[in-house]
């Protein structure tokens, strides 16, 4: 029979095995969560942008903040560790056309995941988004 630990590490493999940069997107996600309870739900996206990146300079993750994709016109809010695509939004809700954009960044820097996140909504809720061509495998 197998240990706690032992079940615990086998979860742990389950879970890196389906999930693209586990650890990284944790760390991402628990700084949108910071934010979100230090400056509320009303504050402006920008502020929200300042704050999280106090906190990767405060934790030394490397990120790229505002960066521009080639010439296509198209700025990225954050790059993780050349890895992860965050986009930030402030709105009352989160619209389709917010899906297809940041699918668009993914498509064009060929990441493979981003991250969107509303601020407004009481509730945080930070929506992992996988590039199409990952989807199969």
């Amino acid at each position: 029979m197998a240990t706690n630990k032992e079940m615990e590490t086998n979860n742990k493999q389950k879970v890196s095995m389906k999930v693209i940069y586990p650890e990284l997107s944790y760390k991402i996600v628990g700084i949108l969560f910071e934010a979100h309870k230090e400056l509320g739900h009303y504050a402006r996206e920008k502020q929200y942008g300042d704050f999280i990146e106090k906190r990767f300079k405060e934790i030394s993750l490397p990120y790229k903040r505002e960066l521009s994709i080639s010439n296509t016109g198209n700025i990225l809010d954050f790059l993780i560790d050349d890895k992860i695509i965050i986009e930030l939004k402030s709105v009352r809700e989160i619209s389709k056309e917010y899906y297809r954009q940041l699918q668009n960044y993914l498509q064009q820097t060929n990441m493979g995941l981003g991250i969107l996140v509303n601020f407004r909504t009481p509730r945080l809720k930070p929506i992992r988004i996988l590039k199409i061509d990952n989807l199969n495998s």
